[in-house]
């Protein structure tokens, strides 16, 4: 990915968290890249490609890192924690500009953060063999859900979030 699709696809991240996508133009992304509106054209066809790749790319960086760290439940939980307090705004537009992708779109999406889960799934019942996969697979989402609350939640400092989120997530999956 070239340097100047990726900062376009950052900027629009922040811009759709904080305005929403249908909010947000592309001229107001153009300015906050510091190039012309219509120039985003030369990288994205439009303002939903945009929001796709914004997604699509996001969580394909999940699952390369989550395979990365297969089988060591510690390192996913660390990796994830990372994600969450340094990415809080594609946490955002996941959660509120959802439902604005293009079915293809969102059915891509949704593979990945599918397989991500799996790598997860495997890493638990490693743990904790007693644990179907769907209780495994549960325990992986409400997991998700806490440390995916993390930008809507009272800020500690990261080195003390990090600690708590970790805390968390190992008594909610291990105990």
């Amino acid at each position: 990915m070239t340097p100047r699709r990726q900062q376009i696809l950052d900027v629009a991240a922040e811009l759709f968290a904080a305005r929403g996508s249908r909010g947000v133009s592309m001229h107001d992304i153009g300015t906050a890249c510091g190039i012309s509106g219509p120039a985003i054209y030369k990288h994205f066809a439009g303002k939903d490609e945009l929001l796709t790749h914004t997604l699509l790319d996001i969580s394909q960086h999940l699952l390369t890192g989550g395979r990365e760290r297969a089988g060591d439940l510690d390192a996913l939980i660390g990796f994830h924690i990372e994600f969450a307090l340094t990415h809080p705004a594609l946490i955002v537009v996941q959660e509120r500009e959802w439902s604005q992708l293009a079915p293809e779109g969102r059915a891509a999406v949704r593979r990945l953060q599918l397989d991500y889960i799996d790598v997860w799934v495997d890493a638990l019942r490693a743990r904790r063999p007693e644990l179907d996969r769907a209780t495994a697979r549960s325990a992986v989402q409400a997991t998700f859900g806490l440390l995916n609350s993390t930008p809507h939640s009272a800020r500690i400092g990261d080195s003390a979030m990090r600690e708590l989120l970790g805390r968390m997530a190992r008594s909610g999956l291990l105990d």
